[in-house]
């Protein structure tokens, strides 16, 4: 009963269930709980009740799949939409409310019929003055792990001894502490993955990552750009392991992360000189054992409270966590079941772990070896890799399946028998041949 259950939660649920076992297990107290859920300490309280009392039921809430109490009707909604513009199409959302409460006994708070004028294309939100902008210093987190600054830095490190690399560095928000370095050739999304989860391994997930707009983390087309549904490679990573990601506004914002670049490009450098470091791999190793625990001990401080809200992975992310950490694209397949993939045509193999048909959506994942995993409704394909592109010939199976059919039809079958469009026309051709014989 208890499997059924999990297979109905969400993967935010099970992470939720994690949770409140190590706060039952007093592995955690109450205080690092509720930061963990973003919740209060009150409603944490009450769901390790529920889970005490109900078991792994506890976790769903109660009102899944009713509506809320403040959600609008759809007919309401579209009884606005039709009023606003046939009369207030030109009006801004407060003046717009007013009217709809005044003359039509409608009444909507402005900004819900902000959110809905600009989804009807009647609004466009203005954008925040640049000019005499003014930034008050932002206080410190107050656990270890409850943000990770990161961020990447284009330098000559070696001094010529290798060629101009990228340093990627996590800075624990709450201590100052250096939580992890690593070089790379350049920042994209394998170098990320690789960092973040060699990253997690050690330390657990931090809840929050703050980090810049580069477009490995951030799309940044304008037409895409503030669409929630539209996320990075490196987004959609984070979303499956519950960690989330803020990205800054401006260098400013995420200034501890700034200042630790301005004493790497110092200090580390003299460092790496100093040991005559003249690899990647060995700047790597220097880094991790002599150079992080150094400047921690220096410059790191106290967080304000004790604790820890690094997040433990669950069984169902460590079981995951190459496909998690892939490069993810959907692929529709051919009618003679092939599949392109970066100028690559896959072949899938007659025998498959389940039924694939033609036109079939299926996910494509990169890992971080560049090794290519295809797969549909979980299940992954059997495939080879042809040396170019296939010939168009007249594919008779239908269907790719876990058995090949043996079933042939009998001489007698309709599928053995000639395609005859028109009887009459195919009589009188048979009739004309008898009489030049």
């Amino acid at each position: 009963m208890a499997q059924e259950i999990l297979l109905t939660m969400t993967q935010k649920e099970l992470i939720r269930y994690e949770i409140i076992k190590r706060l039952i297990g007093k592995e955690i107290n109450g205080t690092e709980a509720s930061r963990q859920l973003d919740l209060s300490v009150r409603q944490a309280k009450r769901i390790k009740a529920r889970v005490i009392k109900e078991g792994v039921k506890g976790i769903i809430h109660k009102n899944r799949g009713k509506q809320g109490n403040r959600g609008l009707p759809e007919e309401r909604i579209k009884r606005m939409e039709k009023i606003v513009k046939e009369k207030y199409a030109d009006f801004g959302p407060t003046f717009a409310s007013e009217k709809l409460a005044d003359n039509h006994q409608i009444k909507i708070s402005r900004e819900k019929l902000r959110q809905l004028m600009t989804g009807w294309k009647l609004w466009k939100p203005k954008p925040r003055k640049k000019n005499n902008e003014y930034r008050s210093w932002r206080p410190r987190k107050e656990y270890y792990g409850e943000m990770e600054q990161f961020d990447g830095s284009y330098h000559d490190w070696f001094e010529g001894r290798v060629s101009e690399c990228c340093l990627l560095a996590s800075i624990d928000d709450a201590s100052g502490k250096i939580t992890k370095l690593m070089f790379v050739d350049w920042e994209g999304v394998k170098p990320a993955y690789i960092f973040w989860r060699k990253y997690i391994e050690n330390h657990g997930k931090p809840l929050k990552i703050y980090l810049d707009r580069h477009s490995t983390y951030k799309i940044n087309a304008k037409s895409l750009f503030d669409d929630p549904e539209v996320l990075t490679q490196f987004e959609r990573a984070m979303r499956d392991l519950d960690i989330e990601v803020i990205h800054a506004h401006s260098p400013q914002a995420k200034g501890r992360a700034e200042r630790l670049f301005g004493t790497l490009q110092d200090r580390l450098v003299k460092e790496l000189r100093l040991e005559e470091i003249s690899t990647i791999e060995q700047a790597n190793k220097f880094i991790e054992k002599k150079f992080i625990p150094k400047y921690n001990q220096k410059f790191a401080v106290l967080p304000q409270k004790k604790g820890n809200l690094h997040k433990p992975l669950n069984r169902f992310e460590k079981d995951n966590l190459d496909k998690i950490f892939s490069i993810q694209d959907a692929r529709t397949i051919n009618n003679d079941f092939t599949i392109r993939f970066k100028g690559k045509w896959f072949q899938l193999l007659e025998t498959q772990p389940t039924l694939v048909l033609r036109k079939d959506k299926v996910l494509i994942e990169e890992r971080v070896d560049d090794s290519i995993f295809i797969s549909l409704r979980n299940k992954y394909l059997n495939y080879i890799v042809l040396p170019q592109r296939p010939e168009k010939v007249e594919i008779k199976v239908i269907a790719l399946a876990k058995i090949k059919s043996s079933w042939k039809p009998p001489a007698n079958h309709p599928w053995r028998k000639p395609l005859i469009l028109n009887p009459e026309k195919m009589y009188q051709t048979s009739s004309s041949m008898e009489k030049i014989s």
